[in-house]
């Protein structure tokens, strides 16, 4: 990439100029065939010779049904932006060594072309590390089988599994560069590096692994806090830096210093938060962060606000905090207090900084497009269940404890069995407990364990005559931030004792919780450990809600569709259903209880339920 010194950058965007900047860059993206030459000069994005004030939002095409794609895209028009950023999730795309899909909800390169035809450019982040509050941030779980690799480094065996990974993902991102006649101006290398290590060579191997890829032919940057610029950018590319509300004048301080006439950008500007289990729900100052936008804009600087639309984590793919100690497991709900809610509905932010951008560019936007509401459906009363004792698969037997990846599970629950003799109890204690678990003699329910609360011990009774043992252990979401995430295999991660002594057999169940329509219901009640199948009957399918506010703990789907995870400790007390996932007529609704009983019920609700407290219900 060619560089220019501060004299040859007369491209510094004065507020006054902006409008028509954006105007012509607008006009020259509208033919989608068209070739684009992309470069930075100075501080400053050019396209086709002109500067460019990129004013971004970040919006997962994983985490918005397939459906929504293009109406979502309407809505960033709508609010003023001209570009769309993603990460692309390898674990999504390659859930197997060497087997790939980019099929439907999958299909990252349709989602490319679909924002190019609505108008926008895009900004693609393909890791392969995203963080992005994601299981494993990105990772496929099935990296972490050898135990030798390590990941985030220039370990052999991970850097060949990143070649592989980037080689096939260039097949369908390559074409979609901008100078391919596509809208990618410009592609991330790895994300935010900084806020783990600080190998450069590290980071020189994955640039050039996206440049033999086909995918670093153009524009490449680093992004990373401002703080930590020094440990993850390289000399040689252009570097953003991400930051929260509050923090914009600061920021830029801190990268005028380190990088001076250099690209000015916000990679990230976090306009909201996420949530974890156990914790409040985050709504952020908007006001304040619409002045703060209103300051970047004005001073020429490009943009990208994280998030525009958070959307849902939907089935398993919620990540986890960890500083290497505490585990915090992060909700299904990625609404991230964003301009665009959840389910898509403009929030009073959304129109805040659509005033913003109108008033900064001088550039009215298109006008916003309408949405049909949400909408409640009645759901059956009378259930039909499935205990989860009466559908367990052919065990595993081993004498060591194996954890899910061991067995090629990447989520889901596995359950430990062992026999206890006449006269065994005590203590039992987990070593490495990831991340939830429940104990059970004889299929009764002893006592739990959690990983979020640092739980690894529980006293058992005295058993009279021979028993079993069961531990339940769910995996709740893997880390995926801070080098913890290199040892999140999940299950039990280190070994069992009993009284001081480690049982010497097992009998290990796998239990990855795919289709659960295939399971043997019963019309009569259980509890305990169950699947729960009811009706919702459906007149003209239409986003809603499923409160579950009666349930404990576990996972729900639609149509054998998995949307996600409750919790009775909150702050996420209902479930997004998008309208394209229900037929019309009935639907088959399943949800799963670690500790189910006559009063599980779910209701379809035309809101989504934050920080309220569930009804009491027994332990």
């Amino acid at each position: 990439m060619m560089r220019h010194n501060a004299k040859q950058s007369l491209l510094h965007v004065r507020p006054l100029t902006v409008a028509c900047l954006f105007a012509v860059a607008v006009a020259a993206h509208a033919a989608a065939s068209a070739r684009h030459t992309v470069a930075v000069v100075g501080q400053h994005f050019v396209v086709d010779g002109k500067p460019l004030q990129i004013i971004a939002g970040e919006m997962h095409y994983s985490r918005v049904p397939r459906a929504y794609w293009r109406q979502r895209f309407r809505m960033a028009r709508a609010m003023g932006l001209n570009t769309i950023t993603t990460y692309v999730f390898w674990n999504l795309h390659e859930p197997r060594p060497g087997v790939f899909d980019f099929t439907g909800q999958n299909d990252v390169a349709e989602y490319i072309r679909e924002a190019q035809q609505e108008g926008l450019y895009v900004i693609l982040r393909p890791g392969p590390y995203v963080c992005a509050e994601w299981d494993l941030g990105g990772y496929p779980a099935w990296l972490l089988k050898d135990p030798h690799l390590v990941l985030r480094s220039r370990d052999a065996r991970y850097m060949a599994a990143v070649n592989a990974w980037f080689t096939r993902l260039g097949k369908e991102i390559a074409p979609l560069l901008a100078q391919n006649g596509g809208p990618i101006l410009a592609v991330q290398v790895e994300n935010e590096y900084g806020s783990f290590g600080d190998d450069h060579q590290y980071m020189e191997d994955v640039k050039a692994a996206l440049q033999r890829s086909g995918m670093g032919a153009g524009v490449l940057y680093t992004a990373d806090g401002p703080e930590q610029l020094p440990k993850g950018s390289l000399p040689e590319l252009p570097a953003v830096i991400n930051f929260g509300t509050g923090e914009a004048r600061q920021a830029f301080a801190t990268l005028d210093k380190e990088r001076p006439a250099s690209l000015r950008m916000t990679g990230e500007y976090w306009d909201g938060w996420f949530d974890h289990w156990g914790e409040k729900h985050h709504v952020t100052d908007g006001p304040k962060q619409a002045a703060e936008l209103d300051w970047m804009l004005r001073q020429g600087y490009s943009v990208n606000l994280y998030m525009f639309h958070g959307g849902t984590s939907f089935g398993w793919m919620n990540g986890a905090n960890s500083d290497g100690k505490n585990y915090q497991p992060d909700t299904t709900s990625y609404d991230y207090d964003a301009p665009l809610s959840e389910s898509g509905e403009p929030a009073a932010k959304y129109f805040l900084f659509r005033d913003v951008i109108r008033k900064a560019t001088g550039i009215t936007p298109p006008p916003v497009p309408g949405r049909a509401a949400p909408r409640s459906f009645p759901v059956s009363m009378g259930v039909e269940t499935a205990s989860l004792w009466h559908n367990l698969p052919q065990p595993v037997e081993s004498d060591t404890l194996l954890t899910m990846e061991d067995l090629d599970q990447a989520y889901g629950y596995i359950l430990y069995r062992t026999s206890l003799q006449p006269g065994m109890g005590g203590d039992l204690v987990l070593n490495g407990l990831h991340d939830y678990a429940q104990i059970y003699i004889n299929q009764e329910l002893v006592g739990t364990l959690d990983r979020r609360l640092g739980q690894t011990q529980l006293s058992l009774p005295v058993v009279r005559s021979a028993a079993t043992l069961d531990i339940l252990v769910e995996n709740s979401g893997r880390v995926n931030f801070t080098t913890a995430l290199r040892g999140e295999r999940k299950g039990i991660t280190g070994g069992v004792t009993l009284a001081g002594k480690a049982p010497q057999h097992w009998q290990i169940y796998s239990l990855p919780m795919r289709q659960p329509s295939s399971l043997r219901f019963l019309p009569q009640s259980c509890s305990g450990p169950c699947f729960y199948r009811a009706k919702m009957q459906v007149a003209a399918p239409a986003d809603t809600f499923l409160d579950t506010r009666s349930l404990h703990k576990g996972e729900l789907w639609i149509n054998d569709r998995p949307l996600g995870r409750f919790w009775s400790i909150g702050p996420q007390y209902s479930l997004y259903l998008p309208g394209p996932w229900l037929s019309k007529g009935a639907n088959t609704l399943i949800y799963f209880d670690l500790q189910g009983g006559p009063q599980d019920h779910v209701h379809s609700v035309p809101a989504p339920i934050f920080e309220r407290p569930a009804p009491t219900r027994k332990p």
